[in-house]
């Protein structure tokens, strides 16, 4: 079965899947990863619904520990829950990271790897954020371009639901985040399946 071709970049790509396979989606917008948590805001304001028939509910934090926390507990729930970050905001989701871990509770975090600012802001591309979150129990897919973005979306958020496991989807930041490519699209209806 062929599928629908679509020339979109990383974050169309990672934010079609996560928009249709998640119930609430928490978002603090952090460069790189920005334009993902706006597009799941203007889909969700325009009552598109996702792969459930319902419209996921978008709820934007004061802070990315705020976000981490709140997402925590719509994940005890039993909500079928997402995010988007970078660099310093998937630091301080670090603490929430080892709970959510621990509980065996699913989920996907979808990470635009860029490199962590000291002095100064860094929009370099790095995997440093990505290292600092290694011991936190989670499971880690790499998505090396807008098809895997997509694609590996899905993988994530399907293993993360079959094993209890839950997953960082991570590709760079800038590099693939913003790379427009012409990708086989994953309908919704391929999604349900």
């Amino acid at each position: 079965m062929s599928r629908k071709m679509v020339t979109i970049d990383g974050n169309q790509a990672c934010t079609h899947v996560a928009y249709a396979t998640s119930e609430i989606i928490t978002i603090y917008p952090i460069t790189p990863s920005s334009p993902m948590a706006a597009e799941a805001d203007t889909k969700a304001a325009s009552m598109q619904k996702n792969i459930y028939g319902s419209i996921p509910i978008v709820n934007q934090m004061q802070s990315e520990a705020g976000v981490a926390g709140a997402l925590h507990g719509s994940l005890t729930t039993g909500a079928l829950c997402t995010t988007f970050t970078a660099s310093q905001g998937l630091l301080l989701m670090i603490p929430n990271m080892y709970k959510i871990a621990g509980e065996l509770t699913p989920t996907v975090f979808h990470v635009t790897a860029r490199a962590i600012a000291c002095q100064g802001l860094s929009i370099f591309g790095d995997h440093g954020d990505i290292y600092a979150a290694r011991q936190t129990g989670w499971g880690m897919l790499c998505s090396q371009n807008v098809q895997e973005a997509m694609d590996m979306s899905l993988i994530a958020t399907q293993a993360s639901l079959h094993s209890r496991i839950p997953f960082v989807h991570f590709f760079d930041g800038f590099r693939t985040s913003h790379e427009i490519q012409k990708i086989e699209e994953i309908s919704y209806d391929q999604m349900s399946e």
